[in-house]
């Protein structure tokens, strides 16, 4: 039997059972913490069920067609008070004025913090704003002006 002298003695195999078992509940420990992060912060549940999203995904081809043939654009900014400010304009690049907006405003990963409906108000022609809380946002809005219903989604941050 060989037994290695260090320093303060001899390196046993009791002394290397306990490197062994260290070394393997460090692993083990923060395998157990990188999981648990993973599975609170992302539930990975898009849709309940995808079946049933999957038969209106023809109708949201129709729409984001309808959408895309009114030609009109949205700029997304936040103002310097924190709002979020709608820029809207039609196929000419004339403001959009007097429609009726709304806004639901996602974090874009995660189920951490509830989503936020905003009812933003016309402030200067085609100009809407609407308060919305500090952080990185996913707003999907709707337009209605017209007779026409248009949809829009853009990030904020």
């Amino acid at each position: 039997m060989t037994r290695l002298a260090t320093a303060s003695g001899l390196f046993t195999g009791k002394h290397m059972a306990f490197v062994m078992v260290g070394f393997f509940g460090v692993v083990i420990a923060v395998n157990v913490l990188l999981a648990d992060l993973a599975v609170s912060t992302f539930s990975g549940v898009v849709v309940e069920n995808s079946y049933v999203a999957s038969q209106g995904f023809n109708r949201m081809l129709g729409a984001a067609k309808a959408d895309q043939a009114l030609g009109w654009k949205l700029d997304l900014a936040r103002g310097a008070d924190g709002s979020a400010r709608f820029t809207l304009s039609d196929a000419s690049g004339a403001p959009l004025r007097g429609a009726a907006v709304s806004a639901q405003a996602d974090h874009p990963l995660g189920a951490r913090m509830p989503s936020a409906m905003l009812a933003p108000k016309e402030v200067a022609p085609g100009v809407y704003e609407a308060l919305l809380a500090a952080g990185r946002w996913h707003v999907a809005v709707v337009v209605r002006s017209g007779g026409h219903v248009w949809h829009a989604e853009r990030d904020a941050l």
